[in-house]
């Protein structure tokens, strides 16, 4: 699994009871930054039942929404959004994917990562992007927090980070941006 025809940058935009989480648009907010140096596309990813203002997250910055919407994902299944993500990744290839270091963010993220073989750098405070190489440089807090450690992930795809929450700050939104919202059924 090499860096090859692996595109883009995925959010994770985790929602609970059909709202959004605040962390979906600072991580948007990043994630288009990152995107624009790439000159990539960026796209969210919304598991969920009845979830409103879907279109909120291209105002925000993201090109494409990816949303699964059905009843059995109503509760914030773990190892059906594990699936689902995982399905989803292995079809589109993103080449980094991001998410919030929430508690679900936390329990999911990482079962997604081993299956993909491959790496994740959690709880991450700051990124970066090397464009020549298309690398995402991670920062994470180690020793107690009183170092902080540059991760990269050269050799698999996608690479994946989760983020701590208020990290970022999201952006104004532009209700003039146009994207695409793409359902896809769930499995």
């Amino acid at each position: 699994m090499g860096s090859d025809n692996y595109q883009g940058i995925w959010v994770f935009a985790e929602q609970r009871k059909g709202k959004l989480k605040n962390v979906a648009y600072e991580l948007l907010a990043k994630g288009r930054e990152l995107a624009d140096i790439l000159k990539a596309e960026l796209s969210a990813v919304c598991f969920g039942h009845g979830i409103e203002a879907v279109n909120q997250l291209i105002a925000h910055g993201a090109d494409k929404v990816y949303m699964v919407d059905s009843p059995e994902l109503a509760a914030e299944q773990e190892d059906l959004y594990t699936q689902q993500l995982v399905a989803l990744i292995q079809q589109y290839k993103p080449e980094i994917v991001l998410a919030g270091a929430t508690s679900l963010g936390r329990a999911f993220i990482p079962r997604v990562a081993a299956i993909l073989k491959t790496g994740l750098t959690a709880d991450c405070t700051g990124l970066d992007i090397d464009a020549e190489q298309r690398l995402l440089l991670q920062t994470k807090p180690s020793f107690g927090g009183n170092v902080m450690a540059l991760i990269i992930c050269p050799e698999k795809r996608p690479q994946m980070s989760t983020i701590r929450p208020r990290v970022f700050r999201r952006n104004e939104p532009d209700e003039t941006r146009k994207g695409q919202i793409i359902k896809v059924d769930f499995d």
